[in-house]
């Protein structure tokens, strides 16, 4: 995850928590204005070495790292015009209690993967249920080498979680007590959501 946008109305409530749990993880928060100014000096004390101000390459840049930009939207077009300007168009994701918010920010992000309340962990091959992967891409385009017409088609994989507290990555694979992935066809003419 290189950027969290946080909507207005969460600032000053959802914003310090998610802040707070960040920087007790050790993860440098790289803040526009607003979202800076909003982290309370008692939680910002608690790793003041991890608090920056943002600029605009903060949000183009893949940091690689414990390294988070954090920008404030006052609206999910806003949201959706933020990353389409400034994402990789690998996968993004969306956490929302509205349905049609889901959906809009599904259908509005033009990226490889749009998920609704799901990890963006879930964009990997073997997750896809492709197996192996051949190259590794942090970009939309994901064909490596020589390839055919089908390797040239550019797909986009939209997810939703059906539980109510959406789901991670490390609830899914092989033992007791994990999630199996069902990896089966759909077969459809129309986005089921």
């Amino acid at each position: 995850m290189e950027t969290l946008l946080v909507h207005t109305s969460l600032l000053h409530t959802l914003w310090i928590e998610v802040a707070r749990a960040l920087l007790n993880a050790g993860v440098q928060l790289i803040c526009d204005e607003e979202t800076l100014a909003a982290i309370p000096q008692s939680v910002a004390c608690t790793n003041p070495n991890n608090i920056s101000p943002s600029d605009e390459q903060s949000y183009r840049t893949e940091h690689l790292d414990l390294k988070l930009s954090v920008k404030i939207v006052d609206s999910l077009d806003a949201a959706i015009r933020h990353i389409n300007t400034y994402s990789s168009h690998h996968t993004d994701t969306i956490v929302t209690e509205s349905e049609a918010d889901g959906s809009k920010f599904c259908r509005g992000v033009d990226s490889a993967g749009t998920f609704v309340n799901a990890s963006t962990r879930f964009a990997d091959g073997f997750r896809y249920g492709f197996g192996t992967e051949v190259g590794i891409s942090t970009g939309k385009i994901h064909a490596r080498g020589p390839v055919g017409l089908d390797g040239l088609v550019i797909y986009k994989y939209m997810m939703r979680s059906k539980d109510k507290k959406g789901h991670i990555v490390g609830e899914f694979g092989a033992g007791e007590g994990k999630k199996r992935y069902k990896h089966t066809p759909i077969e459809t003419s129309e986005v089921p959501f």
